[in-house]
């Protein structure tokens, strides 16, 4: 056995521990199918979002640690359910009125209001799948529609069809009374008008493998069940399509929690294996309020990619995924900084701790190593102090503390200083406001003033750092941090910051006591 292996087999991470309890399922035996199945499903009414990617990401570090300790081959499916009816008008397209006519039909019967696919559902699929491959995930595609109209979905609804009854049980336990009157397992799509049915079944022949129902116009209508006729209720497909694929493993949101007796019921009655299952909380606003796309509350993928690179955002994905944790701006230099410290210490970690790390599992086991020399909350305090108009601001600064670095030799570095830059005018300037230093705190500034003045040249971020903390200590402030703050408040117009010492390195001695001056004057 490899170390790598006998070290994942005890490792507390969470995907390895999530793997473990997967890898259990085949103890006696592997798939009959000759893989492991891994599912993630999305709903292509809209665009996908962070809760997409989040989803995809943790399932695919669940994925990867299942391959350290297992030999059985893996496959991960994204299901589209576009053969769900179009409810609603999303807010974000173009010719609303002509969607309107097509409200409640299948979202691959919809035309495309872009004009760029032969459906709306398809427009999705492929902003889906780009929206995937632009992270580089493994991952293949299946459309719901595909399957219910090529016959794949067939053997399960006609066996739906046998156990109707069994599953309707099921179903009725959790719904309203007034609900249970016209609920039906199978939703017919109407041969007059093509939309999704939400009407009482008449009658089910298990026999025939047909549904009799009165479709819009009062009309008895009697449909096959098989060959896209029907799809199923959502809450049943969940279940129906983990029997029908045999899908090993899938995770969905805490909102989902309570249907999965539902979900795990109908997959047994329809002769399935109910999947692993892995519950992820949700997020939350800057405020601690449940994040949703109708309060618009959130926080985007394109909004977090704007400033900072992809593995931050899988860096904070990677996070206690079972605890609600808050998502807004705020966040976003504390992942990329968090994320080049993972990185920085990864090299000289054994075995053990490295499989712990989080930048294991977000570049399945082979990290880059970290090429920020400067972090970027330095980066940010560099331009807020310098009001900084353009990256070029900040490499004056970089090339000072870092000679031999460049944009070419340092990518990495050079997009953190425009992510930077971007994130200063649009999440600081407009809020930055420096306050007027206390009597105590001007003294003490002056006096810092005078100190690095009469510094001796080519001090080093720890030794400036001390003559900081000297005059902290010189002028009686209890406790210290109240000192950093009043710098932070009155230099930067900010609460917090990094180290002072080594911005004042970076930044520039004489720039500070400028800055100080400044300040004073003020």
């Amino acid at each position: 056995m490899t170390e790598l292996r006998e070290t994942a087999l005890t490792s507390k991470a969470w995907p390895f521990e999530e793997a473990r309890k997967l890898a259990k399922r085949f103890a006696k035996a592997p798939p009959e199918k000759g893989y492991v199945l891994f599912e993630t499903g999305y709903g292509p009414s809209g665009l996908p979002h962070i809760g997409t990617f989040g989803e995809v990401a943790r399932t695919t570090m669940i994925r990867r640690a299942f391959e350290a300790i297992s030999d059985i081959p893996t496959r991960l499916i994204c299901f589209s359910d576009d053969m769900d009816g179009m409810r609603k008008i999303p807010d974000n397209v173009p010719d609303s009125a002509m969607l309107a006519e097509h409200l409640h039909k299948p979202l691959t019967s919809v035309p495309d209001p872009f004009g760029e696919f032969d459906s709306f559902g398809n427009h999705n699929n492929a902003m889906l799948r780009r929206f995937l491959d632009t992270f580089g995930f493994e991952y293949e595609f299946v459309s719901a529609t595909d399957y219910y109209t090529s016959g794949q979905m067939d053997a399960i609804l006609m066996r739906a069809a046998e156990r109707y009854d069994a599953i309707m049980a099921i179903m009725l336990k959790s719904l309203r009374e007034e609900r249970q009157q016209t609920y039906s397992i199978f939703l017919p799509i109407s041969p007059q008008s093509g939309r999704v049915l939400y009407v009482p079944m008449k009658d089910v022949n298990a026999q025939d493998g047909t549904v009799t129902f009165d479709d819009e116009d009062g009309t008895e209508t009697t449909l096959p069940v098989t060959g896209g006729n029907v799809k199923l209720q959502w809450k049943p497909d969940f279940g129906a399509r983990w029997a029908a694929l045999g899908v090993d493993f899938e995770m969905y949101g805490k909102d989902h929690s309570t249907n999965t007796p539902i979900y795990d019921g109908i997959c047994k009655v329809l002769g399935g294996r109910a999947p692993e299952h892995f519950t992820y909380e949700l997020f939350l606003d800057d405020k601690g309020a449940k994040i949703s796309k109708s309060a618009g509350n959130g926080l985007s993928v394109d909004e977090w990619l704007a400033y900072a690179p992809t593995e931050s955002l899988s860096y904070f994905m990677f996070q206690k995924p079972k605890t609600a944790k808050r998502l807004y701006f705020d966040v976003i230099p504390t992942a990329v900084d968090e994320y080049q410290q993972q990185l920085r210490a990864y090299e000289g970690q054994d075995m053990a701790k490295r499989l712990a790390n989080p930048v294991w599992h977000i570049h399945n086991g082979q990290p880059p190593k970290s090429a920020m020399p400067v972090s970027f909350s330095m980066l940010l305090n560099l331009a807020s102090a310098a009001g900084a108009e353009d990256k070029e601001t900040l490499w004056g600064f970089i090339r000072k503390y870092a000679p031999d670095a460049t944009a070419e030799s340092h990518p990495v570095l050079d997009q953190a200083a425009e992510g930077a830059v971007r994130y200063y005018h649009d999440r600081i300037a407009p809020f930055k406001q420096r306050r007027a230093p206390e009597e105590k705190e001007r003294t003490a500034l002056a006096d810092l003033r005078n100190r690095l003045s009469n510094a001796p040249s080519g001090l080093d971020g720890e030794a400036l750092q001390s003559i900081v903390y000297e005059v902290g200590m010189a002028h009686e402030f209890d406790p210290l941090r109240g000192w950093f703050t009043a710098i932070y408040e009155t230099l930067l117009g900010q609460s917090q910051g990094p180290r002072f010492g080594g911005f004042i390195e970076l930044y520039g001695v004489p720039e500070t006591v400028a800055l100080i001056d400044e300040t004073l004057a003020e």
